[in-house]
């Protein structure tokens, strides 16, 4: 029962009927066809499209929420839609479902000598919780990611986004019905009341199976000390990027104001510069002088602002601060050895970049780094599921427990052991 006749459910009712709905609607999608898990996503991309103008208009005042309450220049980039990035959003869709169907792969088999067939089979998780801040567009990616792996999922986005999630919303209900599937299977938390948290955080009466936090430091801090069931971690994007003095000097320029620049409130932007002192007077002035012409504002350490006299002082929280914004601090390391010293100590284990053509060097930074994703010779923002072929990513998980890097369909899935025999009894 929901709740009295003649009051309104509290949070913990409401929630706890999103749970039961939840597991409901897992049941059926854990069977649906591929077919018609693909033509429920082709439905959803198709109703982004014609609903562009109800969503512009629902950020528009999510935006206008968002400037009145004086949000950072990077949060309000998270938040803004616009007709290309509501167009990025629907042709994610459409990539996640031309994607291959997890579900009953078989991910390995093997015989043994008493005539036993055992597979090791992809099976959904259940229920998902979706627990993220400022990017509307999460509320698309993590719907149709959960949707394709066969999983249920209930989003709770910020209040900061609600307008903008909830017009989406919309348009992935549309392609559930579209497609005959239950529309409990994407549920999105209709209240900003932060108990909403809490009450999945306890894992709505064992009908929770894992929740995937998106956010800042502070929601993800909260999410692994309190929650009741497992946690995909998504931590923040304290990125670095190193350049060795074997660098290509025209690709680490290019390089480097990419990562830094393209995007600055991205969670695979460079935050940290690292420079191989054997490299100060060929490659540090050149680097600083393009981010500067970028826009970007420089913080060096003592060697770095005697070279270079437009760099502010770096403090020693600038090394440990994922800025979201055009500021990089820079730093002259001792080569790879310092370099890894370096990350290894203030790296939150998320996005690493190499910029060399010494092989040796490649190979330590490959092999004595232990961040999710490592990058030579490439930037930064390449840290996305999309661009790793994956249609999209709920987030780029930093713990090392089942996912890790960008979270697509075969990340939101576990497996079972399906043993076929011919009779066999256990001596």
């Amino acid at each position: 029962m929901l709740g009295r006749l003649d009051a309104e459910p509290t949070v913990a009712e409401l929630m706890a009927d999103m749970g039961r709905k939840a597991r409901s609607a897992a049941q059926p999608l854990a069977i649906a066809s591929p077919g018609q898990k693909t033509a429920a996503l082709i439905a959803m991309a198709d109703a982004i499209d014609r609903r562009k103008g109800e969503i512009l208009e629902a950020n528009q005042r999510d935006m206008a929420n968002g400037e009145a309450a004086a949000m950072t220049a990077a949060l309000l980039d998270r938040l803004l839609l616009d007709d290309k990035r509501i167009s990025a959003i629907s042709e994610s869709i459409r990539a996640i479902a031309a994607l291959g169907d997890p579900v009953g792969d078989v991910i390995a088999e093997w015989d043994r000598p008493n005539g036993l067939h055992i597979e090791r089979v992809r099976t959904p998780l259940g229920v998902i919780g979706v627990i993220y801040e400022s990017r509307p567009n999460v509320t698309a990616d993590a719907g149709a990611l959960c949707l394709k792996s066969g999983n249920a999922v209930i989003l709770r986005g910020g209040s900061d986004s609600a307008h903008s999630s909830k017009a989406i919303h919309a348009a992935l209900l549309d392609g559930l019905e579209a497609a005959g599937l239950p529309r409990d299977a994407i549920q999105l938390v209709p209240t900003t009341d932060r108990a909403a948290v809490g009450e999945m955080l306890k894992g709505l009466g064992g009908n929770l199976d894992v929740i995937i936090p998106r956010g800042g430091k502070s929601l993800v801090a909260l999410v692994q000390n309190e929650a009741r069931v497992p946690v995909f971690a998504h931590l923040e994007g304290l990125c670095h990027l190193y350049v060795d003095a074997s660098a290509d000097l025209a690709m680490a320029r290019k390089i480097a104001v990419n990562a830094k620049m393209r995007r600055t409130g991205v969670c695979g932007s460079a935050e940290t510069l690292l420079v191989d002192r054997l490299a100060m007077s060929t490659h540090l002035v050149p680097l600083l002088e393009d981010l500067q012409a970028a826009g970007c504002e420089i913080r060096g350490d003592a060697s770095v602002t005697a070279l270079f006299a437009d760099a502010k002082p770096a403090t020693e929280a600038d090394w440990s601060t994922e800025y979201l914004d055009a500021i990089i601090s820079v730093k002259l390391v001792d080569g790879i050895t310092g370099a890894i010293d370096h990350i290894n100590r203030y790296s939150s284990h998320h996005t690493e970049a190499v910029i060399a053509e010494d092989r040796n060097v490649v190979e330590r930074f490959f092999n004595e780094i232990d961040s999710a994703i490592l990058l030579h010779n490439a930037s930064t923002q390449f840290a996305d599921g999309g661009e790793f072929g994956m249609g999209a990513e709920i987030g780029i998980a930093t713990g090392k427990m089942h996912a890790r890097g960008p979270v697509g369909v075969e990340q939101l899935t576990s497996f079972k052991y399906r043993v076929r025999g011919i009779g066999q009894t256990r001596p």
